[in-house]
């Protein structure tokens, strides 16, 4: 019997699992990206939307993470602009906590550590009464930092890297557990099994890459492989919460919140009508997909509000609240809040088709990582072909060299008649990938039948054939935060669509 075959077969449809897809498929290396459920369904759709240097770990020396982070911070700006926005940071000084000349040392650092940075550096700052900083914090905040960093749609980042993955050849397919792992005539013989309809299908590759996040561990135990590995890396699951509220304050600029434990908290605006709070770290245990906020955490972020807004808020206030669990490497009894985001590669040395598993990791950093498991696969494959992606654009990046407001007015001049609102939703989700499904279109008519909320057929049937969706939730919670605008008959009417179009 004769398989398909692979060169390449990823575990895990997250950040890190589709960025590793993409490079590899542009290495010219034929690619399987497996997803046990929805891309992006866990830790990946649930981040503090950030991509940042990370200013906190300078404290606990990750200088060098600190670094590529701050590299990979720019790559992103250049090459996915319809994802990745600057942002200015309001640090609030509290010199209890930390003292100005240490935030003073700690930014000087930051705005140089990157290299070439195409963001403004950092400046002291003094709140008054007419400030337009000032104007939503209590009179007990006297003043603080500005820096810059970023802010992201993370989702859209992992969508957008296994679509640009497809358009290079890849083969993603979502709702397939891998079941077995094995071995024969010098190959990867791996099972699959659709999880929706139970049908199973077994393919070869050359090399394997593990990258199912928090399931990392239990995956390599479901299929025989990480038991008797004395040197395998621990992984620490931490639980990351945050709460949505109504708009609290105007102005496009994040706070940053001092804690006493010496974690820092981010109140941030989000989506446009609302503010994001977060993030918690909490340890935690039991399945990632799971995870929702505890009272302690609920508590933890009310408090950090209330101790820099003038106008308190309740746990009641949260209009809506999400939790990832964030792998990181266990550092034997360390407090969550100090483990580190580094990441490790593994290769498990004692199998001769490569199998690689790669432990933590953050957000920010994806594209190195997934450079450095290419890089990788190819020495132990006896391959050469460099990386690319740092220069690349990601799919939809393609704005030619337009900021994003720059391209929207551009775009507002090819489709004048789309509604303003609709149109900048458009290009911040699908960047230049919007003319794929506009082109044809004169009219608002064009766009065919209105689900409510303005959600037209000609998204849907996009998302449909370009993007896995297969449910509503796809629709509005992962390709997109519609859930938190659209009414009920909207999600209804979108739940129609797809009955009637056979993909549910």
């Amino acid at each position: 019997m004769s398989f398909l075959h692979y060169d390449l077969c990823i575990i895990g449809g997250g950040i890190n699992g589709a960025g590793i897809a993409r490079d590899a498929a542009g290495r010219g290396l034929s690619v399987l990206l497996v997803e046990a459920q929805d891309l992006a369904g866990a830790t990946s759709s649930a981040s503090s939307k950030l991509i940042h240097g990370g200013l906190r770990y300078l404290e606990h020396r990750e200088f060098a993470l600190v670094r590529t982070a701050l590299h990979e911070r720019d790559i992103l700006l250049n090459t996915a602009p319809h994802l990745v926005y600057p942002v200015q940071c309001v640090f609030l000084q509290d010199t209890s906590l930390r003292s100005k000349w240490l935030m003073r040392l700690g930014l000087w650092l930051y705005d140089n550590m990157g290299g070439k940075n195409s963001l403004p550096k950092s400046k002291i700052i003094s709140f008054s009464a007419d400030d337009s900083y000032s104007k939503p914090l209590s009179n007990d905040v006297k003043d603080g930092i500005i820096y810059s960093d970023c802010t992201a749609d993370d989702t859209r980042l992992v969508i957008l890297n296994a679509v640009d993955a497809t358009a290079r050849g890849a083969r993603i397919l979502t709702h397939t557990e891998c079941e077995s792992l094995s071995v024969i005539d010098g190959k990867w013989r791996v099972g699959l099994r659709d999880t929706r309809s139970g049908d199973t299908l077994k393919v070869n590759a050359s090399m394997v890459v593990n990258a199912s996040g928090p399931w990392v561990g239990k995956f390599l135990d479901s299929v025989g492989i990480g038991a008797e590995e004395l040197t395998l890396p621990k992984v620490r699951l931490v639980k990351g919460s945050h709460i949505i509220l109504p708009r609290q304050y105007e102005g496009d600029h994040i706070y940053v919140i001092q804690r006493p434990d010496k974690r820092i908290v981010f109140a941030m605006p989000y989506q446009d009508e609302y503010t994001l709070i977060g993030t918690t770290e909490e340890d935690y245990e039991g399945n990632p997909r799971d995870a929702q906020i505890s009272d302690d955490e609920m508590s933890y972020l009310c408090e950090a509000v209330n101790s820099v807004f003038s106008k308190n808020i309740l746990p009641s206030d949260a209009l809506f609240t999400f939790s990832g669990v964030r792998p990181l490497l266990d550092d034997d009894g360390v407090d969550s809040s100090e483990v580190s985001r580094e990441y490790m590669i593994y290769h498990h040395k004692g199998f001769d088709p490569p199998l690689l598993s790669v432990f933590g990791g953050k957000l920010t950093t994806y594209r190195a990582l997934s450079e450095a498991v290419v890089n990788k696969l190819m020495r132990l494959s006896g391959r050469t072909a460099k990386g690319w992606s740092a220069k690349e654009p990601l799919a939809g990046g393609d704005i030619a060299g337009k900021s994003l407001d720059e391209f929207i007015a551009a775009q507002k001049l090819i489709y004048p008649w789309l509604e303003q609102g609709l149109l900048r939703r458009y290009a911040r989700s699908y960047g230049a990938r919007m003319d794929m499904f506009l082109a044809n279109a004169r009219s608002m008519v064009d766009l065919g039948a209105h689900y409510g909320d303005q959600v037209f057929a000609v998204e849907l049937d996009y998302l449909i054939k370009y993007e896995w969706v297969s449910c509503v939730d796809d629709v509005i919670w992962r390709r997109s935060k519609l859930g938190l605008y659209v009414s009920g008959e909207t999600m209804r009417n979108i739940e129609a669509a797809f009955n009637e179009s056979g993909n549910v």
